[in-house]
C-alpha cells in the first residue's frame, strides 16, 4: 500500500473518530476540546521525540525522561515561590533536567553499555524511581500551580480562544521534529548518533568520539525533558507522579514512529493527545481514556506488521 493511501487511510479514521466522539456537540465545544488535545499530544510527542534522539544515539530507552522534567518543575516551582526572576525559574527546570540526564548519561550508561537493550531500559526505570522518590521527599504531596505569562495571552483561530502557551507546545513539537531530523541527517555529528546507535564497537574502531556524541545525545534529550515538564506542570498538572509517568504514553508515542521516525511520533502524540480529549465528550467510551495511547501505539504496530510472516526454523 502507498504511503499517500496511507496517510488518506489516517486522515479518514481521525476524521471519523473524532465526528463519532463529537456527536450533537457544540462546534465551538469541539474546537476547544481538540485544540486541547493538540496540546497535550504535543506534550507526548516532545516526550517521544526525546526518546527517539537519545535511542537512536545510544540504543537507550530512558525511562527517567519524565522523572527529570518532573524534577526540573518541581524546581522551577520552589525558585517562583521565592520570588526569584521568572525566566530564570524557567530555566532553572531545563537545566535541572540537563543536569539529572547528562548524570546518568555520564556515570552510569557507560557501565551499561554492552548489555542487553532490556538492562539498560529498567536500569533508567530505577534511576527514575529514585528521582521519584527524592523529589517527593522534599517537596509534600500538596496542591501546586505553575503558571506562564504566555497563559494569558491568546489569539483567535477560527473563532477559538487559544492560549499561546498551547501553541508554544505545538509549534515547538513541529520545530524540533524538522530541527533534529536535519540535524541527524546533514551534519557529522548527526551520522556518528546514528552509526554509534547502530554498532558501538565499530564506531569506535573508526575514529568517532563516542564520548562526546554520547554527552550531546544525552544532553539534547535532558533540554527536551526539562521543557515538557515545565509545559506539562503549566497545561496539565503540576505533580511530580503525574509528570514522572507521562513518559508512558511519550513510549507509545515513540512506538507509533517505530523509535526512529521523528515524523510519525510527531503525528502519533498529536494524534493520542485529540483522541484522548475527545473521549472525554463520550459517555460510553470515556472510561477507556487511560488506556488510549497504548491502543493506538498497538494499532500501528499491527498496522505496520500487516503482511508479515513468522517463520520458525528447527534444528536437525
Amino acid at each position: 500500500m502507498s504511503k499517500a493511501t496511507n496517510w488518506l487511510l489516517y486522515a479518514v479514521l481521525m476524521i471519523g473518530i473524532v465526528t463519532l466522539l463529537g456527536w450533537g456537540k457544540p462546534t465551538k465545544v469541539l474546537g476547544l476540546f481538540f485544540v486541547s488535545g493538540l496540546a497535550v499530544g504535543s506534550l507526548y510527542a516532545l516526550g517521544g521525540i526525546g526518546l527517539v534522539v537519545l535511542y537512536r544515539a545510544t540504543g537507550v530507552l530512558n525511562f527517567a525522561n519524565g522523572a527529570a522534567g518532573a524534577a526540573g518543575a518541581m524546581v522551577a516551582w520552589q525558585l517562583g515561590q521565592w520570588n526569584i526572576w521568572a525566566p530564570l525559574t524557567w530555566l532553572s527546570c531545563i537545566l535541572t533536567a540537563l543536569a539529572i540526564s547528562l548524570l546518568y548519561g555520564r556515570l552510569i550508561a557507560p557501565a551499561l553499555a554492552w548489555r542487553e537493550p532490556v538492562v539498560k531500559a529498567v536500569a533508567t526505570l530505577g534511576f527514575a524511581l529514585i528521582i521519584l522518590g527524592l523529589v517527593s521527599f522534599i517537596w509534600v504531596d500538596d496542591p501546586r500551580t505553575l503558571s506562564l505569562p504566555t497563559d494569558k495571552m491568546a489569539v483567535q483561530i477560527l473563532g477559538m480562544r487559544v492560549t499561546v502557551t498551547r501553541l508554544i507546545v505545538v509549534i515547538t513539537a513541529v520545530a524540533l521534529v524538522v530541527g533534529i531530523g536535519a540535524f541527524l541527517k546533514f551534519t557529522s555529528i548527526g551520522l556518528h548518533m546514528r552509526a554509534l546507535a547502530n554498532n558501538r564497537d565499530l564506531s569506535a574502531l573508526i575514529g568517532i568520539p563516542i564520548l562526546r556524541v554520547e554527552t550531546l545525545a544525552w544532553g539534547l534529550s535532558g533540554v527536551i525533558a526539562g521543557f515538557t515538564g515545565l509545559m506539562f506542570g503549566d497545561l496539565i498538572r503540576l505533580e511530580p507522579t503525574v509528570i514522572t509517568f507521562m513518559i508512558i504514553p511519550s513510549i507509545a508515542a515513540a512506538v507509533c514512529g517505530r523509535l526512529e521516525h521523528l515524523s510519525l511520533v510527531l503525528i502519533g502524540g498529536l494524534s493520542m493527545g485529540v483522541i484522548e480529549n475527545m473521549l472525554t465528550l463520550s459517555n460510553t467510551f470515556k472510561g477507556v481514556r487511560p488506556i488510549a495511547p497504548f491502543v493506538i501505539a498497538a494499532l500501528v504496530l499491527l498496522w505496520y506488521q500487516r503482511g508479515a510472516q513468522l517463520t520458525f526454523l528447527k534444528k536437525e
